[in-house]
This record gives C-alpha cells, structure tokens and sequence, in this order.
C-alpha cells in the first residue's frame, strides 16, 4: 500500500505524522513544491522579519524525524494533474507517480494587485522566500505600504515597525477586520497601529503601484499616492486547486469532501488544510477553514480514515496573531453574530451572539484564560444571558 500526500507544509507533514501514530505503515511519498525543508507557516510575518533573529524557517520536523518515520519527502516537485481513475499524480517533471491513496494538502495561494509581478519590492508573505526577501529589504527601507489590515498585512505592519520602517497600512474596510469582528472591536486593533506609530488608512482602496521596474508608491482610489520603498499586499488567498482541471474532482472554493474529507465524486482521495471544503460536523456546513490549527485537525481525520480507526471530535475553529508584543486569540465564528464588547482597548474581550441569544464566537487579547472559557462556552452552545463571562466590565486602555 502507498499513501502520496502532495503538499509539504503543515497540513501534508501533520498528515504523514498522523497516519503513522495511528499505526499506518503504508509507504508515504510527500511531494513538496519548494525546494527548502518543511517548515511551520505562522513565522514568516513574526519570528522571520523581527531585528534579532537569525531570520530562519521554524522546521515542521527534523531530518531525523523524516528517516525513522519512513517517509520519502521529495522537494522541489510541483503537482501537475490528478488522474483518479489512474491513481496516478503527474508533476512539472513529466513524472507519474502511482498511489494507492492520494491526500491533496497543496493549500492557498496569496491574492496580488495588477502589475504587481512587474515591480521589484512588492511582496506577498505566504512563503519563505517572501519572508527571505522581506527581511533583506527592512534592512535598508525607509517606508513601506501595506495593502489590508487583516492578520498578515497588521503582523508584517508589526515587525516592519520593529525595524523602525514607518509603515502605513490601507484597508477597504472602516476598521481592520470590520467584516469579522465587526466596526467596534475593529476599531480597538486601529487603536493599536495607532499606538506603535503605524499609521493606518481606512475606506480606501487602492487603484495602482507606481514605479519603472521597482515600485516606488501605492496610488489609492482618491487619488493620494503614498511614497513606498516596500509594498506587502495582503488582500486574501484562493486555495490552491488549479492544478486539479479535469481530474473529476468537484471544485467550489476549495475541493468539495465528506465529513472524513474524501473527495466528493472520486475514490481514494483526501484533502486537507486551507484546500479542503467540508461539512464541518460543529456546524453542519460546508467550510473551508486557513487556520494553523485547522490543518494539523484534519489530518488526524484523514489518518483515522485511512487506518479505520475512531475519528477524533472536531472543534470549533480557532487562530491566533501576535501584533506589537500582543496576542490577539479568537475562537468559533464571530462573523456568524453580533458583538457584545465585555471589555475595550489594548485587553479586548469580546463575545459573538446569534440571533438565538447563543454564543459563537469570541475575541479576546491578552487573555487566554478568558478565551478559553468562551471556547468552552460556544462548544456548549451557551446562551449569553447564562454565560458566567469573564468579565462585563467595559474598560478604556
């Protein structure tokens, strides 16, 4: 028997570790698309730019880890096609590689701007060599633009600011993550650009990077054009599925699955991580979820599936971000409720509410204890009115 799992980052490597904790002893090929060793993603906007670090990737697993768990890992080989029918997975090299079982872990890729692609100093950060580039370029910038004031742009916004880079940040939104947490707790996070000396553009979009051959600013939609040695765009991904045209699977954002994340429509093939759509079993509806620890749950699915054995409880989603020396935590679905903020400013604690009065989400900062005990509250399906919160104090910083 032989498993091909074909993406090596965290939800492929988690995958290969499951299956061999849970017993299988199938022959596991890995096929990675960058040529360096697997490595965890979370440090490429934190550990990999701040001043003082070496600058490295976090390795996923050791190479000593590699050889006792068996596996055959093959970097620098992209996936190409997907034959179901003929369990067969071809790659850029013109090489057919059989299986017996096939998971795609091949997760997102980053959306950019037009024309981006033509001008040197325009990043995206969704890989090591984005992160490699970026950390050589804070070493000499003196400003830098960062388009979305989601996770990605406000970390690398954070670290950027570390290199004493004056940054400012242009959101669409009238608060960062206004979609998600809504304008009120949005606003607590424009508070804390605010507070490093990031400063932070809101209601605008942008309508073009200028520059010959290096860009050299940011043009937004009113017309301002913001001076920039840097530009890092952080606007969303789409999952990474382009590779699988007329394999039979179905695609609709992401690679449709069951509730064991089998493939719809094809036999013998899983997905896993940001490229899986499942019916999550919490919510009873199709999901796909870009979460760390979304990745590192299904593979344990997967691997009970592939082993027979009992499949582990799902939880609700949960992701995290360090911005400016805080840890911001939210759990569950915030954008499925309404917020009831239990505490402003630099501590934010707030709780999501559906139209039922039952808790679904919550955000907390610098709180883990309070975090958790939402956690537990939303698993629950508490009604607010008899949630013990935390706190229902509303404070100011």
């Amino acid at each position: 028997m032989s498993v091909l799992i074909v993406g090596a980052s965290v939800a492929g490597i988690r995958t290969a570790q499951a299956l061999r904790a849970a017993g299988n002893t199938a022959d596991i090929t890995i096929l990675g698309e960058e040529a360096h060793h697997p490595y965890d993603k979370p440090p490429l906007s934190k550990e990999m730019l701040l001043p003082g670090g070496d600058g490295n990737p976090v390795p996923l697993l050791s190479a000593e880890e590699i050889e006792r768990l068996g596996l055959d890992l093959r970097l620098g080989v992209r996936a190409t096609g997907l034959d179901p029918a003929g369990r067969t997975v071809r790659t850029a090299g013109n090489e057919t590689i059989g299986y017996d079982d096939v998971v795609i872990a091949t997760g997102a890729t980053a959306r950019s701007l037009p024309g981006a692609g033509e001008l040197a100093g325009v990043y995206t950060l969704r890989n090591a060599e984005d992160a490699f580039g970026l950390r050589t370029a804070l070493a000499t910038a003196k400003r830098a633009v960062v388009v979305g004031a989601g996770f990605i742009g406000a970390e690398f916004a954070s670290s950027a600011s570390a290199h004493g880079v004056e940054v400012t940040v242009v959101e669409v939104q009238e608060q960062p993550l206004a979609a998600l947490l809504g304008a009120e707790v949005g606003a607590t996070f424009a508070d804390l650009h605010a507070a490093n000396g990031v400063a932070l553009l809101t209601g605008t979009g942008v309508a073009a990077l200028t520059g010959d051959g290096r860009v050299t600013g940011v043009r937004l939609a009113d017309g301002r054009v913001l001076p920039a040695d840097v530009v890092v765009v952080g606007i969303g991904t789409v999952p990474a599925t382009g590779w699988l045209g007329g394999s039979g699977l179905e695609i609709d954002d992401g690679v449709r699955c069951d509730e064991r994340l089998r493939a719809i429509g094809v036999d013998h093939v899983h997905a896993v991580g940001d490229v899986a759509k499942w019916p999550h079993a919490f919510y009873g509806a199709g999901m796909r979820i870009e979460h760390w620890t979304n990745a590192n749950e299904h593979a344990a699915v997967v691997a009970a599936d592939l082993t027979g054995t009992a499949a582990p409880r799902v939880t609700v989603p949960y992701v995290w971000s360090d911005q400016y020396g805080h840890r911001i935590q939210i759990v569950g679905r915030p954008a499925a409720g309404k917020p009831v903020l239990l505490r402003g400013g630099r501590s934010t604690l707030a709780a999501y509410v559906d139209a039922d009065g039952v808790l679904v989400g919550a955000v907390a900062v610098d709180d883990p204890r309070a975090l958790m005990a939402c956690r537990k509250a939303i698993l629950a399906r508490t009604p607010f009115d008899a949630f013990d919160a935390p706190t229902r104090r509303k404070e100011t910083a």
